[in-house]
């Protein structure tokens, strides 16, 4: 991992055509500015693990959904 140090106006460029730019740094809290193509997908972390975790959860029913599910289709109408 790359680990760099920037002030607040300074950027760094990543390849040919992603620039992230440090907006403003206030205590604890870094605004960053990220002007990239819109064919480079771009996102927070925390919101792709949370997606994961729910597309896992769907995919991976609980044994009462199967059950519920077999019960509703042994008693459909024929």
């Amino acid at each position: 991992m790359l680990v760099l140090s920037r002030r607040a106006g300074e950027s760094v460029v990543v390849g040919d055509n992603v620039t992230i730019t440090i907006l403003e740094v206030r205590g604890d809290v870094v605004r960053v500015g990220i002007d990239a193509p819109r064919s480079v997908a771009v996102h927070r972390a925390e919101l792709l693990e949370a997606l994961e975790s729910s597309n896992r959860d769907a995919a991976s029913p609980s044994e009462q959904a199967v059950a519920s599910l077999a019960e509703a289709l042994r008693n459909r109408p024929e």
